[in-house]
């Protein structure tokens, strides 16, 4: 195992090992994610993951907080899709990304480490990374209600936690050769939508 030059700071070693990280997540699960694993994998020494972070839960919900700063990225692209192809293929397109196989592993891992979600638990309730995939949601479909492609009196925020809760079951819990495919996914989210779509048009 490599180890780091005494005094020399590693470039971007933040960036190291959350790759490393997901790459664990990846191949052996959430079980397998200790700061053992996450230095070996980033070949770097044992204490440089404790240098640069409090704990190893404060590692885990920096890794989360990156994880849902990317997220913001994706809604901006979401929202500013609204308007164009369907309500459906933007969503499902927008859940397929969202459903990684690291985020749903970073899912799991938030819902059974308390310590890491309590320190995530910064406004309102609901499992961080999630509650704000619901949020990137319910504005694109407010963007949507807006240009009048769903109907006038849909609770965008009902539509979005229910797409949010059926895509999480449709990908947790599967290998990846088993994810769902765009056809299986476009049934769930055509189901949820499908009433506040038609009645755009009453």
């Amino acid at each position: 195992m490599g180890t780091m030059p005494t005094g020399v700071h590693l470039r971007d070693v933040r960036k190291q090992l959350f790759d490393a990280a997901e790459r664990v997540l990846l191949r052996d699960g959430p079980n397998a994610l200790t700061s053992r694993a996450v230095t070996t994998e980033a070949d770097v020494a044992k204490g440089v993951l404790h240098r640069h972070f409090a704990d190893f839960d404060d590692f885990l919900a920096e890794l989360v907080r990156d994880r849902i700063a990317r997220l913001a990225d994706q809604a901006a692209l979401l929202h500013a899709a609204a308007g164009t192809r369907t309500v459906a293929e933007n969503l499902v397109d927008a859940l397929t990304e969202l459903f990684d196989p690291v985020t749903v592993a970073l899912s799991s891992l938030i819902f059974f480490r308390d310590e890491l979600r309590t320190r995530l638990r910064h406004r309102g309730n609901g499992l961080p990374l999630l509650v704000e995939a619901r949020e990137m949601l319910a504005a694109y479909l407010s963007a949507e209600r807006e240009q009048g492609r769903i109907a006038a009196d849909a609770d965008v925020d009902s539509l979005a936690l229910s797409l949010i809760g059926s895509a999480h079951l449709l990908f947790a819990g599967r290998p990846r050769e088993t994810l769902p495919d765009t056809e299986e996914l476009a049934k769930t989210v055509h189901t949820i939508t499908a009433d506040a779509i038609q009645r755009r048009l009453l």
